[in-house]
Protein backbone atom coordinates (compact mmCIF):
# COMPACT_ATOMS: atom_id res chain seq x y z
CA UNK A 1 0.00 0.00 0.00
CA UNK A 2 2.74 2.46 0.90
CA UNK A 3 4.59 1.70 -2.27
CA UNK A 4 1.49 2.20 -4.36
CA UNK A 5 0.66 5.45 -2.60
CA UNK A 6 4.19 6.77 -3.08
CA UNK A 7 3.91 6.60 -6.88
CA UNK A 8 0.28 7.64 -7.15
CA UNK A 9 -0.49 10.47 -9.52
CA UNK A 10 -3.46 12.83 -9.69
CA UNK A 11 -6.12 12.02 -12.25
CA UNK A 12 -5.66 15.53 -13.70
CA UNK A 13 -2.30 17.27 -13.90
CA UNK A 14 -2.39 21.04 -13.43
CA UNK A 15 0.45 23.56 -13.67
CA UNK A 16 -0.86 26.13 -11.21
CA UNK A 17 -2.31 24.07 -8.40
CA UNK A 18 -2.56 26.83 -5.78
CA UNK A 19 -4.38 29.49 -7.84
CA UNK A 20 -6.81 26.89 -9.21
CA UNK A 21 -7.61 25.66 -5.69
CA UNK A 22 -8.27 29.25 -4.57
CA UNK A 23 -10.61 29.85 -7.54
CA UNK A 24 -12.49 26.61 -6.87
CA UNK A 25 -12.93 27.42 -3.18
CA UNK A 26 -14.10 30.98 -3.91
CA UNK A 27 -16.93 29.54 -6.02
CA UNK A 28 -17.73 26.96 -3.33
CA UNK A 29 -17.80 29.42 -0.44
CA UNK A 30 -19.91 31.85 -2.48
CA UNK A 31 -22.56 29.19 -3.02
CA UNK A 32 -22.52 27.80 0.52
CA UNK A 33 -22.78 31.23 2.16
CA UNK A 34 -25.76 32.09 -0.04
CA UNK A 35 -27.82 29.29 1.51
CA UNK A 36 -27.93 31.21 4.82
CA UNK A 37 -26.88 34.79 4.11
CA UNK A 38 -30.36 35.89 3.01
CA UNK A 39 -32.11 34.64 6.16
CA UNK A 40 -31.39 37.69 8.31
CA UNK A 41 -32.36 40.07 5.47
CA UNK A 42 -35.87 38.63 5.02
CA UNK A 43 -37.67 41.24 7.18
CA UNK A 44 -36.06 44.04 5.16
CA UNK A 45 -36.95 42.30 1.88
CA UNK A 46 -40.54 41.88 3.07
CA UNK A 47 -41.00 45.62 3.49
CA UNK A 48 -39.16 46.54 0.30
CA UNK A 49 -40.93 43.99 -1.92
CA UNK A 50 -44.39 44.48 -0.40
CA UNK A 51 -44.57 40.82 0.63
CA UNK A 52 -46.31 39.15 3.56
CA UNK A 53 -44.50 37.09 6.19
CA UNK A 54 -45.78 33.85 4.63
CA UNK A 55 -44.93 34.67 1.02
CA UNK A 56 -41.47 36.15 1.63
CA UNK A 57 -40.24 32.73 2.78
CA UNK A 58 -40.46 31.62 -0.85
CA UNK A 59 -37.22 33.59 -1.32
CA UNK A 60 -35.55 30.80 0.68
CA UNK A 61 -37.76 27.90 -0.42
CA UNK A 62 -37.33 28.52 -4.17
CA UNK A 63 -33.53 28.44 -3.82
CA UNK A 64 -33.46 25.31 -1.66
CA UNK A 65 -35.86 23.32 -3.84
CA UNK A 66 -34.26 24.22 -7.18
CA UNK A 67 -30.75 23.53 -5.88
CA UNK A 68 -31.83 20.16 -4.47
CA UNK A 69 -33.44 19.11 -7.76
CA UNK A 70 -30.47 20.14 -9.89
CA UNK A 71 -27.69 18.69 -7.70
CA UNK A 72 -28.04 15.10 -9.09
CA UNK A 73 -27.73 16.56 -12.61
CA UNK A 74 -24.08 17.44 -11.96
CA UNK A 75 -22.68 14.12 -13.18
CA UNK A 76 -24.55 14.12 -16.49
CA UNK A 77 -23.88 17.81 -17.17
CA UNK A 78 -20.20 17.29 -16.36
CA UNK A 79 -19.98 14.55 -18.98
CA UNK A 80 -21.97 16.51 -21.56
CA UNK A 81 -20.32 19.93 -21.27
CA UNK A 82 -16.98 19.01 -19.71
CA UNK A 83 -16.15 20.00 -16.15
CA UNK A 84 -14.29 23.22 -16.95
CA UNK A 85 -17.00 24.56 -19.24
CA UNK A 86 -19.75 23.51 -16.82
CA UNK A 87 -17.97 25.12 -13.87
CA UNK A 88 -17.59 28.39 -15.78
CA UNK A 89 -21.24 28.36 -16.87
CA UNK A 90 -22.43 27.74 -13.33
CA UNK A 91 -20.21 30.41 -11.76
CA UNK A 92 -21.24 32.98 -14.37
CA UNK A 93 -24.93 32.07 -14.05
CA UNK A 94 -24.86 32.11 -10.25
CA UNK A 95 -23.11 35.48 -10.18
CA UNK A 96 -25.50 36.96 -12.74
CA UNK A 97 -28.58 35.73 -10.86
CA UNK A 98 -27.13 37.17 -7.64
CA UNK A 99 -26.95 40.60 -9.24
CA UNK A 100 -30.51 40.28 -10.56
CA UNK A 101 -31.70 39.26 -7.06
CA UNK A 102 -30.18 42.47 -5.73
CA UNK A 103 -31.99 44.48 -8.43
CA UNK A 104 -35.39 42.77 -7.98
CA UNK A 105 -38.32 45.16 -7.49
CA UNK A 106 -41.11 42.67 -6.68
CA UNK A 107 -41.53 39.35 -4.91
CA UNK A 108 -42.26 37.34 -8.13
CA UNK A 109 -39.02 38.68 -9.65
CA UNK A 110 -37.05 37.81 -6.53
CA UNK A 111 -38.46 34.28 -6.34
CA UNK A 112 -37.75 33.68 -10.04
CA UNK A 113 -34.16 34.93 -9.77
CA UNK A 114 -33.56 32.92 -6.57
CA UNK A 115 -34.91 29.81 -8.29
CA UNK A 116 -32.45 30.28 -11.16
CA UNK A 117 -29.69 31.08 -8.68
CA UNK A 118 -30.32 27.68 -7.10
CA UNK A 119 -30.23 26.01 -10.53
CA UNK A 120 -26.81 27.48 -11.33
CA UNK A 121 -25.43 27.02 -7.82
CA UNK A 122 -26.41 23.36 -7.42
CA UNK A 123 -23.39 21.99 -9.28
CA UNK A 124 -20.72 24.22 -7.71
CA UNK A 125 -20.15 22.23 -4.50
CA UNK A 126 -20.05 18.69 -6.00
CA UNK A 127 -17.92 19.93 -8.89
CA UNK A 128 -15.43 21.55 -6.53
CA UNK A 129 -15.16 18.37 -4.48
CA UNK A 130 -14.63 16.07 -7.46
CA UNK A 131 -12.07 18.42 -9.07
CA UNK A 132 -10.07 18.78 -5.84
CA UNK A 133 -9.97 14.99 -5.55
CA UNK A 134 -8.81 14.64 -9.15
CA UNK A 135 -6.06 17.31 -9.12
CA UNK A 136 -4.48 15.83 -5.99
CA UNK A 137 -2.77 12.44 -5.65
CA UNK A 138 -4.46 9.96 -3.39
CA UNK A 139 -2.12 10.53 -0.45
CA UNK A 140 -3.12 14.23 -0.44
CA UNK A 141 -6.88 13.64 -0.60
CA UNK A 142 -7.14 14.25 3.14
CA UNK A 143 -5.56 17.71 2.82
CA UNK A 144 -7.70 18.50 -0.23
CA UNK A 145 -10.86 17.55 1.65
CA UNK A 146 -9.67 19.66 4.60
CA UNK A 147 -9.61 22.73 2.36
CA UNK A 148 -12.95 21.84 0.80
CA UNK A 149 -14.57 20.98 4.14
CA UNK A 150 -13.43 24.25 5.68
CA UNK A 151 -15.41 26.17 3.08
CA UNK A 152 -18.45 23.90 3.42
CA UNK A 153 -18.62 24.06 7.22
CA UNK A 154 -17.48 27.63 7.89
CA UNK A 155 -19.77 29.09 5.21
CA UNK A 156 -23.04 28.52 7.11
CA UNK A 157 -21.45 30.00 10.26
CA UNK A 158 -20.33 33.30 8.73
CA UNK A 159 -23.30 33.60 6.34
CA UNK A 160 -25.83 35.06 8.81
CA UNK A 161 -23.19 37.34 10.34
CA UNK A 162 -22.10 38.69 6.97
CA UNK A 163 -25.72 39.08 5.88
CA UNK A 164 -26.61 40.96 9.05
CA UNK A 165 -23.62 43.29 8.75
CA UNK A 166 -24.28 44.07 5.08
CA UNK A 167 -27.98 44.69 5.79
CA UNK A 168 -27.32 47.01 8.72
CA UNK A 169 -24.40 48.96 7.23
CA UNK A 170 -25.53 49.12 3.59
CA UNK A 171 -28.78 47.56 2.35
CA UNK A 172 -30.32 44.10 2.03
CA UNK A 173 -29.50 44.18 -1.70
CA UNK A 174 -25.77 44.03 -0.91
CA UNK A 175 -26.37 40.53 0.47
CA UNK A 176 -26.54 39.55 -3.21
CA UNK A 177 -24.22 42.18 -4.72
CA UNK A 178 -21.32 40.87 -2.61
CA UNK A 179 -21.21 37.81 -4.90
CA UNK A 180 -20.20 39.89 -7.93
CA UNK A 181 -16.48 40.42 -7.16
CA UNK A 182 -16.16 36.90 -5.74
CA UNK A 183 -17.79 35.40 -8.82
CA UNK A 184 -15.56 37.37 -11.18
CA UNK A 185 -12.41 36.20 -9.38
CA UNK A 186 -13.59 32.56 -9.34
CA UNK A 187 -14.54 32.64 -13.05
CA UNK A 188 -11.21 34.20 -14.04
CA UNK A 189 -9.23 31.66 -12.01
CA UNK A 190 -11.06 28.66 -13.48
CA UNK A 191 -10.73 30.06 -17.01
CA UNK A 192 -6.99 30.65 -16.62
CA UNK A 193 -5.78 27.69 -14.58
CA UNK A 194 -8.13 24.73 -15.09
CA UNK A 195 -7.22 22.45 -18.00
CA UNK A 196 -9.79 21.35 -20.54
CA UNK A 197 -11.02 17.76 -20.35
CA UNK A 198 -12.54 15.55 -23.06
CA UNK A 199 -16.31 15.30 -22.94
CA UNK A 200 -18.03 11.96 -22.44
CA UNK A 201 -21.53 12.53 -23.77
CA UNK A 202 -24.04 9.99 -22.52
CA UNK A 203 -27.72 9.53 -23.18
CA UNK A 204 -29.96 11.64 -20.96
CA UNK A 205 -32.46 9.57 -19.00
CA UNK A 206 -35.35 12.03 -18.93
CA UNK A 207 -37.78 9.77 -17.06
CA UNK A 208 -35.25 8.92 -14.35
CA UNK A 209 -34.36 12.57 -13.86
CA UNK A 210 -38.03 13.58 -13.78
CA UNK A 211 -38.89 10.98 -11.12
CA UNK A 212 -35.87 11.84 -8.96
CA UNK A 213 -36.63 15.56 -9.27
CA UNK A 214 -40.24 14.94 -8.32
CA UNK A 215 -39.19 12.97 -5.24
CA UNK A 216 -36.58 15.50 -4.09
CA UNK A 217 -38.74 18.55 -4.78
CA UNK A 218 -41.77 17.10 -2.98
CA UNK A 219 -39.64 16.03 0.00
CA UNK A 220 -38.13 19.51 0.28
CA UNK A 221 -41.62 21.01 0.21
CA UNK A 222 -42.68 18.69 3.04
CA UNK A 223 -39.69 19.68 5.14
CA UNK A 224 -39.94 23.38 4.38
CA UNK A 225 -43.71 23.81 4.82
CA UNK A 226 -44.42 21.08 7.35
CA UNK A 227 -44.14 23.22 10.47
CA UNK A 228 -46.27 26.03 9.05
CA UNK A 229 -48.96 23.58 7.92
CA UNK A 230 -49.00 21.64 11.22
CA UNK A 231 -47.42 18.64 9.52
CA UNK A 232 -49.66 15.65 8.93
CA UNK A 233 -52.82 17.44 9.96
CA UNK A 234 -52.59 19.16 6.58
CA UNK A 235 -53.80 17.51 3.33
CA UNK A 236 -51.05 19.43 1.49
CA UNK A 237 -48.29 17.68 3.46
CA UNK A 238 -49.86 14.25 2.89
CA UNK A 239 -50.10 14.97 -0.85
CA UNK A 240 -46.47 16.11 -1.06
CA UNK A 241 -45.28 13.11 0.96
CA UNK A 242 -47.20 10.75 -1.34
CA UNK A 243 -45.65 12.39 -4.40
CA UNK A 244 -42.16 12.08 -2.85
CA UNK A 245 -42.61 8.36 -2.09
CA UNK A 246 -44.08 7.62 -5.53
CA UNK A 247 -41.30 9.52 -7.30
CA UNK A 248 -38.60 7.70 -5.33
CA UNK A 249 -40.22 4.31 -6.04
CA UNK A 250 -40.47 4.92 -9.79
CA UNK A 251 -36.90 6.25 -9.89
CA UNK A 252 -35.42 3.21 -8.11
CA UNK A 253 -37.33 0.61 -10.14
CA UNK A 254 -36.57 2.46 -13.39
CA UNK A 255 -32.86 2.75 -12.56
CA UNK A 256 -32.62 -0.98 -11.80
CA UNK A 257 -34.22 -2.02 -15.09
CA UNK A 258 -32.96 0.70 -17.45
CA UNK A 259 -29.86 0.13 -19.55
CA UNK A 260 -28.46 3.64 -19.11
CA UNK A 261 -30.08 5.11 -15.99
CA UNK A 262 -29.75 8.73 -14.93
CA UNK A 263 -27.71 7.61 -11.92
CA UNK A 264 -25.97 4.25 -12.02
CA UNK A 265 -27.03 2.51 -8.81
CA UNK A 266 -24.08 0.13 -9.17
CA UNK A 267 -21.99 2.59 -7.18
CA UNK A 268 -24.04 1.71 -4.10
CA UNK A 269 -22.44 -1.75 -4.11
CA UNK A 270 -19.40 0.01 -2.68
CA UNK A 271 -19.99 -0.35 1.06
CA UNK A 272 -17.86 2.63 2.04
CA UNK A 273 -19.78 4.88 -0.32
CA UNK A 274 -23.20 3.68 0.86
CA UNK A 275 -22.30 3.90 4.55
CA UNK A 276 -20.63 7.26 3.96
CA UNK A 277 -23.86 8.66 2.52
CA UNK A 278 -25.84 7.35 5.50
CA UNK A 279 -23.31 8.88 7.86
CA UNK A 280 -23.30 12.22 6.01
CA UNK A 281 -27.09 12.36 6.32
CA UNK A 282 -26.72 12.25 10.10
CA UNK A 283 -23.85 14.75 10.10
CA UNK A 284 -25.98 17.11 8.00
CA UNK A 285 -28.69 16.89 10.65
CA UNK A 286 -26.22 17.76 13.41
CA UNK A 287 -24.29 20.47 11.56
CA UNK A 288 -27.01 22.89 10.50
CA UNK A 289 -29.52 22.08 13.23
CA UNK A 290 -27.32 23.68 15.85
CA UNK A 291 -26.64 26.65 13.59
CA UNK A 292 -30.39 27.09 13.10
CA UNK A 293 -31.05 27.06 16.85
CA UNK A 294 -28.29 29.28 18.23
CA UNK A 295 -28.97 32.65 16.48
CA UNK A 296 -32.62 32.87 17.62
CA UNK A 297 -31.59 31.68 21.10
CA UNK A 298 -29.06 34.49 21.42
CA UNK A 299 -31.13 37.19 19.73
CA UNK A 300 -34.64 36.48 21.04
CA UNK A 301 -33.93 35.15 24.52
CA UNK A 302 -30.60 36.74 25.44
CA UNK A 303 -31.04 40.02 23.57
CA UNK A 304 -27.86 39.87 21.48
CA UNK A 305 -27.75 42.06 18.35
CA UNK A 306 -26.96 40.38 15.03
CA UNK A 307 -23.32 41.50 14.98
CA UNK A 308 -22.66 40.27 18.53
CA UNK A 309 -24.32 36.96 17.68
CA UNK A 310 -21.90 36.53 14.80
CA UNK A 311 -18.90 37.37 16.95
CA UNK A 312 -19.94 34.87 19.63
CA UNK A 313 -20.36 32.15 16.99
CA UNK A 314 -17.07 32.96 15.23
CA UNK A 315 -14.92 30.77 17.56
CA UNK A 316 -16.98 27.78 16.38
CA UNK A 317 -15.68 28.39 12.86
CA UNK A 318 -12.16 28.90 14.20
CA UNK A 319 -12.34 25.53 15.97
CA UNK A 320 -13.43 23.89 12.72
CA UNK A 321 -10.60 25.49 10.75
CA UNK A 322 -7.96 24.43 13.29
CA UNK A 323 -9.14 20.82 13.46
CA UNK A 324 -9.32 20.55 9.68
CA UNK A 325 -5.78 21.82 9.26
CA UNK A 326 -4.61 19.16 11.71
CA UNK A 327 -6.77 16.29 10.50
CA UNK A 328 -5.80 16.93 6.86
CA UNK A 329 -2.34 15.60 7.77
CA UNK A 330 -3.41 13.03 10.35
CA UNK A 331 -5.81 11.24 8.02
CA UNK A 332 -2.90 9.55 6.19
CA UNK A 333 -1.22 8.45 9.42
CA UNK A 334 -4.15 7.51 11.67
CA UNK A 335 -7.07 5.21 10.94
CA UNK A 336 -9.76 7.65 9.73
CA UNK A 337 -12.37 5.75 11.73
CA UNK A 338 -10.55 6.67 14.94
CA UNK A 339 -10.67 10.33 13.96
CA UNK A 340 -14.40 10.09 13.21
CA UNK A 341 -15.09 8.50 16.61
CA UNK A 342 -13.01 11.20 18.32
CA UNK A 343 -14.88 13.92 16.43
CA UNK A 344 -18.29 12.48 17.30
CA UNK A 345 -17.26 12.20 20.95
CA UNK A 346 -16.27 15.88 21.04
CA UNK A 347 -19.49 16.83 19.26
CA UNK A 348 -21.58 14.87 21.77
CA UNK A 349 -19.65 16.48 24.63
CA UNK A 350 -20.30 19.97 23.23
CA UNK A 351 -24.02 19.20 22.96
CA UNK A 352 -23.96 18.01 26.56
CA UNK A 353 -22.39 21.36 27.49
CA UNK A 354 -25.24 23.08 25.63
CA UNK A 355 -27.81 21.24 27.73
CA UNK A 356 -26.54 23.33 30.66
CA UNK A 357 -27.47 26.64 29.00
CA UNK A 358 -29.67 29.16 30.84
CA UNK A 359 -31.06 32.61 30.08
CA UNK A 360 -28.88 34.26 32.73
CA UNK A 361 -25.56 32.80 31.51
CA UNK A 362 -22.78 34.88 30.01
CA UNK A 363 -21.05 34.48 26.67
CA UNK A 364 -18.38 31.95 27.71
CA UNK A 365 -20.62 28.83 27.69
CA UNK A 366 -21.68 29.71 24.13
CA UNK A 367 -18.09 30.27 23.04
CA UNK A 368 -16.55 27.23 24.76
CA UNK A 369 -19.22 24.78 23.57
CA UNK A 370 -18.92 26.25 20.06
CA UNK A 371 -15.15 25.72 19.97
CA UNK A 372 -15.49 22.10 21.12
CA UNK A 373 -18.25 21.42 18.61
CA UNK A 374 -16.31 23.08 15.79
CA UNK A 375 -13.26 20.92 16.53
CA UNK A 376 -15.43 17.80 16.73
CA UNK A 377 -17.25 18.36 13.44
CA UNK A 378 -13.95 19.21 11.75
CA UNK A 379 -12.50 15.89 12.91
CA UNK A 380 -15.53 14.05 11.47
CA UNK A 381 -15.93 15.74 8.10
CA UNK A 382 -12.53 15.17 6.50
CA UNK A 383 -12.01 11.48 7.43
CA UNK A 384 -15.61 10.76 6.42
CA UNK A 385 -15.11 12.35 3.01
CA UNK A 386 -11.87 10.37 2.59
CA UNK A 387 -13.48 7.07 3.63
CA UNK A 388 -16.53 7.60 1.41
CA UNK A 389 -14.46 7.81 -1.79
CA UNK A 390 -11.59 5.55 -0.68
CA UNK A 391 -12.81 2.54 -2.64
CA UNK A 392 -15.18 4.14 -5.16
CA UNK A 393 -14.24 3.76 -8.82
CA UNK A 394 -13.06 7.17 -10.15
CA UNK A 395 -15.57 7.07 -13.03
CA UNK A 396 -18.38 7.46 -10.48
CA UNK A 397 -16.67 10.35 -8.69
CA UNK A 398 -18.72 13.28 -10.04
CA UNK A 399 -22.01 11.43 -9.63
CA UNK A 400 -20.83 10.33 -6.18
CA UNK A 401 -19.97 13.86 -5.04
CA UNK A 402 -23.36 15.14 -6.23
CA UNK A 403 -25.15 12.46 -4.20
CA UNK A 404 -22.86 13.10 -1.22
CA UNK A 405 -23.81 16.78 -1.17
CA UNK A 406 -27.47 16.08 -1.91
CA UNK A 407 -27.68 13.76 1.09
CA UNK A 408 -25.92 16.35 3.26
CA UNK A 409 -28.43 19.01 2.25
CA UNK A 410 -31.43 16.72 2.77
CA UNK A 411 -30.06 15.72 6.18
CA UNK A 412 -29.75 19.40 7.07
CA UNK A 413 -33.34 20.05 6.00
CA UNK A 414 -34.59 17.06 7.98
CA UNK A 415 -32.59 18.10 11.05
CA UNK A 416 -33.81 21.70 10.94
CA UNK A 417 -37.42 20.53 10.52
CA UNK A 418 -37.11 18.16 13.48
CA UNK A 419 -35.53 20.63 15.90
CA UNK A 420 -37.90 23.42 14.84
CA UNK A 421 -40.95 21.22 15.40
CA UNK A 422 -39.64 19.94 18.73
CA UNK A 423 -38.89 23.52 19.80
CA UNK A 424 -42.43 24.73 19.06
CA UNK A 425 -44.20 21.72 20.60
CA UNK A 426 -42.06 21.60 23.75
CA UNK A 427 -42.39 25.35 24.29
CA UNK A 428 -46.17 24.95 24.35
CA UNK A 429 -45.97 21.99 26.73
CA UNK A 430 -43.49 23.70 29.04
CA UNK A 431 -45.57 26.89 29.13
CA UNK A 432 -48.66 24.94 30.15
CA UNK A 433 -46.79 23.01 32.85
CA UNK A 434 -45.05 26.06 34.32
CA UNK A 435 -48.22 28.12 34.20
CA UNK A 436 -50.15 25.42 35.99
CA UNK A 437 -48.06 26.03 39.13
CA UNK A 438 -48.96 29.74 39.29
CA UNK A 439 -52.24 29.51 41.18
CA UNK A 440 -53.59 31.40 44.23
CA UNK A 441 -53.02 28.22 46.22
CA UNK A 442 -49.28 28.04 45.44
CA UNK A 443 -47.04 29.08 48.38
CA UNK A 444 -44.51 30.53 45.92
CA UNK A 445 -47.15 32.84 44.48
CA UNK A 446 -48.31 34.03 47.88
CA UNK A 447 -44.78 34.70 49.14
CA UNK A 448 -42.92 35.94 46.05
CA UNK A 449 -45.54 37.05 43.49
CA UNK A 450 -48.46 38.43 45.51
CA UNK A 451 -49.16 41.00 42.78
CA UNK A 452 -50.28 38.10 40.57
CA UNK A 453 -53.35 37.69 42.79
CA UNK A 454 -54.52 41.24 42.06
CA UNK A 455 -55.15 40.41 38.39
CA UNK A 456 -53.31 43.53 37.19
CA UNK A 457 -53.06 43.12 33.33
CA UNK A 458 -49.59 44.68 33.18
CA UNK A 459 -48.26 42.36 35.87
CA UNK A 460 -49.89 39.34 34.20
CA UNK A 461 -48.20 40.25 30.91
CA UNK A 462 -44.79 40.53 32.58
CA UNK A 463 -45.18 37.17 34.32
CA UNK A 464 -46.45 35.52 31.12
CA UNK A 465 -43.38 36.78 29.25
CA UNK A 466 -41.15 35.33 31.97
CA UNK A 467 -42.89 31.96 31.69
CA UNK A 468 -42.61 32.03 27.90
CA UNK A 469 -38.88 32.76 28.08
CA UNK A 470 -38.23 29.93 30.53
CA UNK A 471 -40.42 27.55 28.51
CA UNK A 472 -38.47 28.39 25.35
CA UNK A 473 -35.12 27.94 27.13
CA UNK A 474 -36.15 24.48 28.38
CA UNK A 475 -37.22 23.56 24.84
CA UNK A 476 -33.84 24.66 23.45
CA UNK A 477 -32.06 22.53 26.05
CA UNK A 478 -34.22 19.52 25.15
CA UNK A 479 -33.38 20.06 21.47
CA UNK A 480 -29.66 20.03 22.26
CA UNK A 481 -30.17 16.83 24.23
CA UNK A 482 -31.96 15.24 21.25
CA UNK A 483 -29.07 16.17 18.96
CA UNK A 484 -26.63 14.67 21.47
CA UNK A 485 -28.51 11.35 21.34
CA UNK A 486 -28.49 11.42 17.52
CA UNK A 487 -24.72 11.98 17.59
CA UNK A 488 -24.19 9.04 19.93
CA UNK A 489 -26.45 6.84 17.79
CA UNK A 490 -24.31 7.60 14.71
CA UNK A 491 -21.14 6.13 16.24
CA UNK A 492 -21.81 2.42 15.44
CA UNK A 493 -22.02 3.24 11.71
CA UNK A 494 -18.28 3.97 11.78
CA UNK A 495 -17.62 0.26 12.34
CA UNK A 496 -19.20 -0.50 8.94
CA UNK A 497 -16.62 1.62 7.10
CA UNK A 498 -13.44 0.05 5.77
CA UNK A 499 -10.14 1.91 6.16
CA UNK A 500 -8.62 2.79 2.77
CA UNK A 501 -5.28 1.20 3.71
CA UNK A 502 -6.79 -2.25 3.15
CA UNK A 503 -7.20 -1.64 -0.56
CA UNK A 504 -4.60 -1.19 -3.28
CA UNK A 505 -4.30 2.34 -4.61
CA UNK A 506 -5.53 1.32 -8.05
CA UNK A 507 -8.06 4.13 -8.27
CA UNK A 508 -5.32 6.73 -7.94
CA UNK A 509 -3.76 5.55 -11.19
CA UNK A 510 -7.02 5.59 -13.15
CA UNK A 511 -8.47 8.47 -15.09
CA UNK A 512 -11.53 10.31 -13.92
CA UNK A 513 -13.73 8.25 -16.20
CA UNK A 514 -11.70 5.01 -16.25
CA UNK A 515 -13.09 1.55 -15.71
CA UNK A 516 -12.97 -0.38 -12.46
CA UNK A 517 -9.84 -2.26 -11.64
CA UNK A 518 -9.94 -6.01 -11.14
CA UNK A 519 -10.58 -7.00 -7.59
CA UNK A 520 -12.24 -3.69 -6.72
CA UNK A 521 -14.69 -3.36 -3.89
CA UNK A 522 -17.80 -4.63 -5.56
CA UNK A 523 -17.83 -2.15 -8.46
CA UNK A 524 -18.44 -3.50 -11.91
CA UNK A 525 -16.58 -2.20 -14.95
CA UNK A 526 -18.75 -0.29 -17.38
CA UNK A 527 -17.87 0.42 -20.97
CA UNK A 528 -18.02 4.09 -21.86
Amino acid sequence: MKAASAVSKPAITVRFHGPLTIAIMLATIMQVIDTTIANVALPHMQASLNATQDTVTWVLTSYIVSAAIMTPMTGWMSDYFGRKRLFMIMVAGFTGMSVLCGLATSLPEMVAFRLLQGVFGAALVPLSQSILLDINPRERHGQAMAIWGAGIMVGPIIGPTLGGWLTEVFNWRYVFFVNLPVGILAFSGILAFMPDEPRHARRFDLFGFAMLSLAIGALQMVLDRGQGQDWFKSPEIWLELGVAIAGAWFFITHSITHGEPFIDLTMFKDRNFSMGLAFMFLIGMILLSGLALLPPLMQELMGYPVITTGLVMAPRGAGTMISMLVVGRLVQKVDPRVLVIAGLSLTAWSLHMMTQFSIEMGEWPLISSGIVQGIGLGLVFIPLSTLTYATLDPKYRTDGTSLFNLVRNIGSSVGISIVSTVLVRLTQINHAELGAHLTPFSPAVNSQLPALLTGDPQMLTIINNMITGQSLMIAYVDDFKLMMFITLAAMPIVLLLRPPQRFPAQAARGGPRGGAQPGGPGVRATAE
